[in-house]
């Protein structure tokens, strides 16, 4: 007679409950030994690093003297433009030599960056789904994670030779306070919507963050957008139509969520823009690692007190913590994918060119729809392949087309 398979005290993609779901009840079995890779946990695997490899050979501008003839700046009629042009030369992602024609530094930015998102949306939802799903503890895990990252923020600080501490003043910290609000908005619409539905679904709806953008820029901060990119919002909201059509973890609440992620996401963006136009901000803050460790600082704390505003209990989750280890390794595990891979997308972008950086964001998307939904065991029909890359498109020519027009 057939005999079903005892259940193991961790979850897998197989063993999770849905959404809504109560979890079953198991007495704990000692880990079972380390099993080979699945077909589908390969198949992620090769796409994100094949998408990495694609990513790095993208040249950035600053490269593009590379590939000149060193004769031109050799010659003697041209020598006083010659330094001028072996510092355009020098490659945009740092010190690190080339490899093949890749930038080996800007390389290992896109992979880790990549791999840091890849694993968030993975420990994530294992913390979400343990924790009870939408119904259980979002905002605390979503507060936990950014307390993750500010202890590895000062971490950095005292740690000798790390990262230097930022001399920023009081009155600084008020100037941010509205960008770090707005991060602390965004954290926690991406959680709740990735709490309430699946991932990828979420991922879809995020990816029209462009269209909020537009709208909350041309409307409350004076920006100017052209016809052609108002044009390209049609596909990326067509798409995300689409790939709700037949969604089987469909829920309104992420829609709303992530929706809502979008428009704090738009105001960060704006918020920051103008706060650091301010004189002298910039070189207080000391760098892009700095900024992003004291906006994450100042989320955490703004985070704390919706926990109770919410009604979650914290000696519920207190209890949770001590008996449940899924939740435990994952609420950690995620805080540390969080602040690592968004540090790394920071500095990533600051070394490309916005064509490169058009193509990471959209091979990223791809990387999380489809290899996290591969690993999670999320439905994956046409139309919402098919609206999902419509969408993804739509903000790749959104990306680009003001470039392509001035050509």
């Amino acid at each position: 007679a057939h005999r079903p398979r005892e259940c193991t005290q961790l979850p897998c993609s197989r063993h999770l409950p849905t959404v809504g779901e109560g979890s079953s009840s198991c007495s704990p079995a000692p880990s079972p030994a380390p099993q080979p890779l699945s077909t589908m946990q390969r198949t992620a695997a090769l796409i994100l690093a094949l998408s990495c490899t694609a990513a790095a050979l993208t040249v950035p501008k600053g490269n593009a003297a590379l590939v000149k003839s060193a004769s031109a700046i050799a010659a003697p009629a041209d020598l006083d433009a010659a330094p001028a042009r072996a510092v355009a030369a020098k490659p945009r992602g740092g010190g690190m030599p080339l490899f093949m024609g890749m930038d080996v530094g800007l390389l290992g930015y896109f992979f880790f960056w990549y791999l840091g998102n890849y694993y968030y949306n993975i420990s994530n939802k294992f913390a979400l789904k343990a924790a009870g799903g939408a119904l259980g503890y979002p905002m605390t895990i979503s507060t936990l994670q950014l307390g993750v990252g500010s202890l590895y923020a000062m971490f950095l600080w005292m740690a000798p030779d790390a990262r230097p501490f930022p001399k920023v003043t009081p009155k600084d910290l008020v100037k941010l306070v509205p960008v770090a609000f707005c991060s602390a908005g965004a954290h926690a619409g991406s959680v709740f919507a990735l709490s309430a539905g699946a991932v990828s679904f979420g991922q879809i709806v995020k990816a029209a963050e462009p269209a909020f953008a537009a709208v909350v820029g041309t409307l409350l901060y004076g920006k100017t957008i052209s016809l052609a990119k108002w044009l390209c919002l049609i596909p990326v909201i067509g798409g995300v139509c689409l790939a709700s059509l037949k969604e089987l973890d469909f829920a309104m609440s992420a829609l709303v969520a992530a929706s809502a992620a979008n428009v704090f996401a738009a105001f960060k963006g704006n918020e920051n823009a103008k706060v650091m136009a301010a004189p002298g901000l910039k070189d207080r803050i000391g760098s892009v690692g700095n900024q992003f460790a004291i906006t994450t600082i100042m989320s955490f704390l703004i985070s704390l007190p919706l926990i109770a505003i919410r009604g979650e209990s914290l000696a519920g989750f207190a209890q949770l913590w001590k008996t449940n280890p899924v939740v435990r390794f994952n609420v950690l595990a995620s805080g540390l994918y969080f602040y690592g891979y968004n540090e790394l997308a920071t500095m990533t972008i600051k070394k490309t060119n916005a064509i490169t950086q058009s193509v990471a964001n959209t091979a990223k998307r791809v990387i999380i729809i489809i290899g996290v939904a591969l690993v999670l065991g999320e439905d994956l029909p046409t139309i919402k392949l098919v609206g999902s890359a419509v969408c993804i498109g739509g903000v790749f020519l959104y990306s680009i087309i003001d470039s392509l027009l001035a050509k």
